[in-house]
Formats: structure tokens, C-alpha cells, sequence
């Protein structure tokens, strides 16, 4: 499952446009709250975190620790990459 959401987040970032003010981080934490319809996800940390039409939510509920690879665009914070930390 971790490798279909890396393909999947690596074909979206490649065609995704970005700014040259973008800007790469990761964060570790645990999900509050999962929005497919609006197709983002909201970490402990109150933030954000938007993700690729394509992306696969299987497996991601509030509890989930994750880490998240993403860049900001435009204020937003877009996924580049997930893992699951077990």
C-alpha cells in the first residue's frame, strides 16, 4: 500500500505546478480528521495537509501516525509523500 501511494503522490507531484517560492518539509504526527471529499486531512497540529485527486485514503483515519513529506504552495501544504509509522 505504501509503495501505490508513493507512485501515486510522485506521478501528481511531477505534473503539479510549483512556485519558486515553494518551500519542503516533513512532519510527524498523528491525524485528527480525514476529508476525502474535500481531499485533505488534518494532522494533531492543527494543520492542514491537501493531497493529489489520485491519492488512496485506505488505511488513514484519526489515530494514524504518519509522516509527512509536503511543500507549501500558495500558503496551502500539498503532499508529496505518506508513510504509516507503525
Amino acid at each position: 500500500m505504501r509503495i501505490l501511494i508513493a507512485a501515486l503522490l510522485a506521478t501528481a507531484s511531477i505534473f503539479s505546478p510549483l512556485n519558486s517560492w515553494a518551500q519542503s518539509a516533513d512532519v510527524e504526527a498523528t491525524i485528527k480528521a480525514v476529508d476525502a471529499k474535500a481531499l485533505s486531512f488534518t494532522l494533531d497540529d492543527g494543520k492542514i495537509y491537501k493531497v493529489p485527486e489520485e491519492f488512496n485514503f485506505e488505511g488513514l483515519k484519526a489515530g494514524v501516525k504518519v509522516l509527512v513529506f509536503y511543500t507549501v504552495v500558495d500558503g496551502n501544504r500539498v503532499v508529496d509523500d505518506l508513510e504509516i509509522v507503525q
